[in-house]
C-alpha cells in the first residue's frame, strides 16, 4: 500500500505561483511513475504532469511552459510547481501514483483557487 499526503494549495491572484509538494510513504519501491491530476467543479478529471522514476516528465497542453514537475527521489517527494496561474486553473488537485502492476494509488486532494 502507498499513502500519499499532498500540500501547498492555497488561494492566489492570477498571474501568482503556487508549489504543491507530495510525499509517499509505504510500498514506495513499487512506484514508477507519479504525477497530479486536477479535476474542476462540473469538469473531467485530467492530467496535468506526470514524471517517471527515471525522470521522464508528460504535461497537459494547457500548461506546457507554466508548470513543472519534479521529485526528490531521498525525500520520496513529487513537486508541482505552478507559474503564471490563471482563473482556469483552479481546481482540486490530486497527486498520484502508479505502481509496476499499473494500479493507481491517489491522494485525498488539496484546492488551488486563482483569483482574477
Amino acid at each position: 500500500q502507498v499513502q500519499l499526503v499532498e500540500s501547498g494549495g492555497g488561494l492566489v491572484q492570477a498571474g501568482g505561483s503556487l508549489r504543491l509538494s507530495c510525499a509517499a510513504s509505504g510500498s514506495i519501491f513499487s512506484i514508477n511513475a507519479m504525477g497530479w491530476s486536477r479535476q474542476a467543479p462540473g469538469k473531467q478529471r485530467e492530467l496535468v504532469a506526470a514524471i517517471t522514476s527515471g525522470g521522464t516528465t508528460n504535461y497537459a497542453d494547457s500548461v506546457k511552459g507554466r508548470f513543472t514537475i519534479s521529485r526528490d527521489n531521498a525525500k520520496n517527494t513529487v513537486y508541482l510547481q505552478m507559474n503564471s496561474l490563471a482563473p482556469e486553473d483552479t481546481a482540486l488537485y490530486y497527486c498520484y501514483a502508479r505502481n509496476v502492476l499499473g494500479y493507481t494509488h491517489w491522494g485525498q486532494g488539496t484546492q488551488v483557487t486563482v483569483s482574477s
